[in-house]
Parts: C-alpha cells; sequence; structure tokens
C-alpha cells in the first residue's frame, strides 16, 4: 500500500503545483478573468485521464488471459520508461517550474481563450495520463485481491491536493528540488518492481521465455499471504519465486538507473566549465591576432 501512496502522492503533487502555480499567476497579476478557461483545461485533464484509467482497467477484462498478460506487460513496461523520464525532467527542472510555467501561460494569455484551455489542459494532461498509466501497472502488478492498492492511490492523491492547497495559501515551503529529489528515488525502486511484474506478465503471455526458470524460492521463507510478505509486495512488488529473466531486468534497471539519479545534477562537464573554455579560446585567438 505504501508504493502505491507513494505514487499517488509524487505524481499527484507535481500536478497540484502545476495548478497551484498557473491559478496563483493570475490572481497575482489580476487577470481572474482567465481563471474560468484554465479551470476547464484542468478539468478536461482530470476527466481524460480518469478516463483512460477506467479504459485500462474494463477494457483488459474483455480479452483472452494470453492477450490480457500481454497487454498488461507491455503496459507496465511504457509505464516504466514514462516515470523514469518524469522523474529525471522533474528533478532537473524543479527549480524552474514555476518560470517555465509563467511564460508559457503569458504567451497563451496573449493569445486569447482557447490557447489558456490548451495550456492548463497540456500542463495537467501530460501528468495525469501518466499517473493513470502507472497507477493501473502498480495496482495491478500488487493486486492481492483487496482494495489496499487503490486505496494507497486515492489516499495519496488526497495528500497530493492538500499540499498544493496548503502551497497556493502559503502555508507550507520545503525544498522541492530536494523533495522529489528523495520521492523520485523511491519512485525509481517501485518503477523496478513494476517492471519485473511486467516481464513475469510478458512471460506468461509466452512473448517471453524463461518462465521455468526460477531464480530462487522463498515462498516457505516470506509467505505471500503474511504480513511481511504482505508489505514486501506492497512496498517494492516482492515476489518470492522470481525467474532469472526477472532478476536480471530488475537488476540492470535498477542499478543503473538509480545510480544516475542520485549522482550530481551537472557531474559531467558543467555549464562553467564550458563557458571557461570557451573564454580560454577565445583569449588565445585575441593574442594570435595582429590587430588586436
Amino acid at each position: 500500500m505504501f508504493g502505491n501512496y507513494l505514487i499517488g502522492l509524487r505524481e499527484g503533487l507535481e500536478a497540484s503545483l502545476v495548478v497551484c502555480v498557473l491559478i496563483a499567476y493570475l490572481v497575482k497579476t489580476g487577470r481572474r478573468d482567465a481563471l474560468r478557461p484554465v479551470w476547464t483545461g484542468i478539468g478536461v485533464a482530470v476527466g481524460i485521464a480518469l478516463a483512460f484509467g477506467a479504459g485500462l482497467e474494463f477494457g483488459s477484462q474483455e480479452l483472452t488471459f494470453e492477450a490480457q498478460e500481454l497487454l498488461g506487460g507491455s503496459l507496465s513496461v511504457l509505464a516504466v520508461v514514462l516515470v523514469t523520464w518524469m522523474v529525471f525532467w522533474m528533478r532537473r527542472t524543479a527549480r524552474n517550474l514555476r518560470a517555465e510555467l509563467h511564460g508559457k501561460l503569458d504567451a497563451a494569455l496573449a493569445t486569447g481563450t482557447g490557447a489558456l484551455v490548451a495550456t492548463a489542459f497540456l500542463a495537467v494532461g501530460r501528468e495525469g495520463l501518466e499517473t493513470a498509466l502507472f497507477v493501473w501497472a502498480s495496482v495491478r502488478a500488487s493486486s492481492d485481491g483487496s482494495h489496499a492498492p487503490l486505496a494507497g492511490v486515492v489516499l495519496g492523491l488526497a495528500t497530493a491536493v492538500l499540499l498544493g492547497w496548503l502551497f497556493y495559501r502559503g502555508a507550507v515551503r520545503i525544498d522541492l528540488a530536494r523533495f522529489f529529489t528523495w520521492t523520485g528515488g523511491m519512485l525509481v525502486v517501485v518503477a523496478a518492481g513494476v517492471l519485473a511484474y511486467g516481464v513475469h506478465d510478458l512471460q506468461e503471455a509466452r512473448f517471453l521465455g524463461g518462465l521455468a526458470d526460477k531464480a530462487f524460492d522463498v515462498s516457505a521463507a516470506v509467505p505471500p499471504d503474511s504480513w511481511y510478505g504482505t508489505l514486501l509486495k506492497g512496498v517494492l512488488n516482492f515476489q518470492p519465486d522470481p525467474t532469472v529473466l526477472q532478476v536480471t531486468v530488475w537488476a540492470l534497471y535498477l542499478v543503473p538507473t538509480l545510480a544516475l539519479f542520485l549522482s550530481p545534477i551537472g557531474s559531467g562537464p558543467s555549464v562553467r566549465v564550458e563557458k571557461q573554455k570557451a573564454t580560454d579560446e577565445k583569449a588565445e585567438a585575441g593574442a594570435a591576432d595582429p590587430a588586436v
């Protein structure tokens, strides 16, 4: 349940911050007349995200078992790709999110009502679709017949909405870059479990082989129906008897992705170094030019 709560919180807070920035900017600049089209765009984005999630859930029930597993595995892999891109993007742009959204909103205000609706829709819609897909994949991976995974997601989204409102009211001040770094790192761990489960689905769909090749089996030590087995399943999507391919894919994704995500931003050649190099080159060119 915690893993799904984290997904709802992390994804929901990003969308909530986007909404807060858009609304606060319009209020502070005296453009309350533009609030209605912005809320319209937000409402359409939320509606499409909910419809997308419902389509995934109810549409897949009409398929055969192999088709369900193939669809579930494929969408799980896609969800991991999208959420991985998202956490890296947010870590890089968290400090400048406000300025970026303000720029888009200024351009939309100059264009008209339709542009305002489109700006709000695109800003929230992307997060909404990503959230719906990843939540569906995660709930499917950790579902044990109970409503705990979905309840965790709902609680996470509710917390995100509350935090977004508190941000808007100015009651909460936190380092967003640090917050998204920590939650993003934990989300990478959750995504690794979703990826491993997706691979298992593809194996059950007979799209990938190796279903009978078990890496280990600790079902006796960690019964799936025990409280600690349920906890590991809910938080890490832990499976007591994974296949060799599942463990391999899990390790190949988690280790390099987490190492890269937690490395300092700009650990390669920094902008400052590049600027200094350009300055040195200009100085050398000027010294070589007799006219200078």
